[in-house]
């Protein structure tokens, strides 16, 4: 009687919350909305250190562990790898940064022969045919609708970009925040993991306590797979692009090359961010070969979103072909970039409960299929 009466209460209560949810919905909303704003940074810096702490854990598992370096091991581990991003990206600056230099440069020197060959091509159409003969410039009444312009859009204006400076400083100010957060989790993950177990262990089952452990250790295990996957990835899509172009004989190969490697670690806008930079610097030398660069880079796309993107992640991460691109392509349709950036870990993780559930019941019917 008394475990009815206990039972009745929690369903009571459970239907009670739900029911408060359902009903103060825009508060609930609203007031989750405020609270994910604080935990921003803290988000980014979890973010940031399991990104970071796959390489890091590869450096101090294959170099520092031989050092013999004692207690400082996680913070030669942690400052090479650091060093390591920071020279990565480096690398890559200076492999572009130089080129599009050099195409600014080219412009301008050949721009006025650029704007005399516009020149001579417009006076070749048969203008007075088309009737633009007649067609005249008020200047005096375009000069007046600029001063308005300026005039009246200028507060406008002020805070617009008012605006875009306070959301700029927000968003640099959340990453300091987080990189901060990420070297404290860093340095702590161990006493980080002893604690959630404790606390787990604290207020839960035994058997809830570990499966809850059990499915995060494999959601670690997936996700950490799915970033080496990712890089890897991207790795080859830059040797790919690479041997394509020196093999069409297109200028900038190395460092379109490296920037459509490193833009494919961004998920859908990544590759039009490289596409777009290498047109626009090809076009400025050779406009012809721009188009076949065009053309070439979406054959490209192809053969890494149906060949090599699930037989390299989804190896990784130990889902088949077919669930990958299902994946993605669900992921993409329902929530964009972070549908595409999350959902082929969470698909294997998914997929791997299901095999262990499935195959445990068969073990328990005693049938082997």
């Amino acid at each position: 009687m008394d475990m009815n009466y206990r039972s009745f209460i929690k369903l009571s209560v459970i239907v009670g919350s739900v029911l408060a949810v359902v009903w103060y919905m825009p508060e609930v909303i609203r007031f989750v909305g405020i609270v994910f704003s604080y935990l921003i940074p803290f988000i980014i810096g979890l973010s940031i250190a399991f990104v970071l702490n796959v390489l890091m854990k590869i450096i101090e598992e294959k170099f520092v562990s031989r050092l013999k370096v004692g207690k400082y091991q996680r913070m030669v581990a942690f400052l090479l790898t650091l060093i390591t991003m920071i020279m990565a990206v480096v690398i890559l600056v200076l492999l572009i940064i130089p080129e599009i230099r050099n195409t600014f440069t080219i412009v301008s020197q050949n721009f006025p022969s650029f704007l005399k060959s516009i020149e001579s091509w417009l006076s070749t159409l048969r203008i007075n045919d088309l009737g633009l003969s007649d067609i005249e410039f008020n200047w005096e009444s375009l000069m007046d609708s600029a001063y308005d312009f300026i005039t009246r859009g200028g507060g406008g204006l002020f805070s617009t970009t008012w605006g875009i400076t306070s959301s700029i400083l927000g968003v640099l100010i959340n990453m300091a925040l987080g990189l901060v957060f990420s070297i404290y989790i860093l340095f702590q993950k161990e006493s980080l993991g002893r604690q959630t177990r404790k606390l787990l262990h604290a207020f839960l089952s035994e058997g809830a306590a570990d499966s809850i452990l059990d499915v995060g250790a494999l959601a670690n295990e997936v996700f950490s797979n799915f970033i080496k996957g990712q890089f890897f990835e991207a790795l080859i899509i830059g040797i790919l692009c690479f041997v394509g172009m020196t093999v069409l004989s297109m200028p900038y190969a190395v460092a379109i090359s490296a920037l459509v490697g490193f833009t494919a670690l961004i998920p859908l806008i990544g590759a039009f961010v490289g596409t777009g930079i290498g047109v626009f610097l090809i076009v400025m030398v050779e406009p012809i070969k721009a188009l076949w660069f065009v053309v070439f880079i979406v054959v490209l796309q192809q053969v890494e979103s149906n060949l090599i993107y699930p037989r390299v992640v989804g190896t990784s991460v130990g889902l088949p072909g077919i669930w990958v691109l299902l994946a993605v392509t669900v992921g993409a349709a329902s929530f964009g970039i972070l549908g595409i950036l999350v959902a082929v870990p969470i698909s294997s993780v998914l997929y791997s409960l299901l095999r262990r559930a499935v195959d445990r019941r068969l073990s328990e019917k005693g049938r082997n299929i």
